[in-house]
């Protein structure tokens, strides 16, 4: 468990860094634009999951935790202690984009375009379906493999791009609450933790629709079965013991 704490720290750390560093450099410089940012944090989760994925599952990210939970992948007794290292981790980062970019006035954190209604669905939507590609390409709670980085990295790139202009496109309660302790800016706060979570919760119902459902025999064959195992052995000829 210290270990699997310690990735999600690290890899939170991380992801709020780049991601949210790449948006305050964009906002000074216009350096990036909004596919560089997407391609930023696409990049980051890719290279993340492959680094941390066979250690934590590489979450970084609550709404995925909770996620994973509903979705009875994750023991309730992990939940709480992920998402501490996942705070922690994401406050560290904050913390170094303060120090890198220190005159964005928001390092970075996202804000609704379109006012807190629009910016809450839009959230909710964007993470309905990060997290039911999640849950179809990861193995149990664990992202982990090419194929899942690859896949998961190119899902939150083309989301951004996407939903980047609406909400900000973060999917992630710590990548905008972060920053916004950090930089005490908190408008709309809440559309980011409440979307997400939202959004990760419908898309276990959906995931749980498209399973298949586990197959059951035929009363033809169930019956064949049953006289199957009726049949008595064949009888072994009588020992010499039994003779006597």
């Amino acid at each position: 468990m210290r270990r699997a704490l310690l990735a999600e720290a690290l890899g939170t750390s991380a992801l709020v860094l780049f991601c949210t560093g790449a948006t305050a450099l964009n906002e000074q410089t216009g350096a990036l634009g909004l596919g560089g940012v997407a391609a930023a944090c696409g990049l980051t989760i890719f290279a993340l999951i492959q680094a941390f994925g066979d250690v934590s599952g590489a979450h970084f990210n609550p709404a995925v935790t909770v996620g994973f939970w509903v979705a009875g992948r994750l023991p309730g007794r992990t939940v709480l202690p992920y998402i501490g290292a996942q705070v922690a981790g994401g406050l560290t980062g904050s913390g170094l984009v303060a120090l890198l970019a220190p005159h964005s006035p928001t390092l970075g954190g996202n804000q609704s375009g379109f006012g807190a209604g629009v910016g809450l669905g839009a959230e909710a939507v964007l993470t309905f379906w990060l997290m039911l590609i999640v849950l179809r390409v990861a193995h149990g709670s664990r992202e982990q493999g090419l194929l899942a980085g690859l896949t998961i990295g190119a899902t939150v790139t083309l989301e951004i791009l996407v939903g980047g202009p609406v909400s900000g496109g973060s999917m992630n309660p710590i990548r905008s609450l972060a920053p916004a302790v950090v930089s005490g800016h908190f408008t709309h706060a809440w559309i980011y933790v409440v979307g997400p979570l939202v959004g990760a919760v419908l898309a276990v119902g959906a995931d749980r629709v498209l399973r298949p459902k586990p197959s059951i025999l035929p009363a033809d064959s169930a019956n064949s079965v049953d006289s199957a195992d009726s049949v008595s052995p064949p009888s072994t000829p009588p020992t010499n013991s039994q003779n006597h």
